[in-house]
């Protein structure tokens, strides 16, 4: 257990810094919430067509 907790440390320290050394290099924090907002409006649109024809469906008679 110990020989894979130094390595997953060692794996970790290493993105850490290389993170550090290129700041620009993530996402910002507008971008996220955009991306965010866009999937909840995706969403919602979803959900509206799948009620209307879900409401459609069930008014047709056989």
């Amino acid at each position: 257990m110990q020989p894979y907790l130094v390595a997953l440390w060692t794996t970790l320290k290493a993105r850490w810094d290389l993170l550090r050394q290129q700041p620009d290099a993530g996402y910002s924090t507008e971008t996220v919430l955009v991306t965010a907002l866009l999937v909840v409006a995706a969403l919602a649109i979803i959900a509206v067509v799948v009620a209307k024809v879900s409401a459609k469906a069930s008014s047709i008679e056989m």
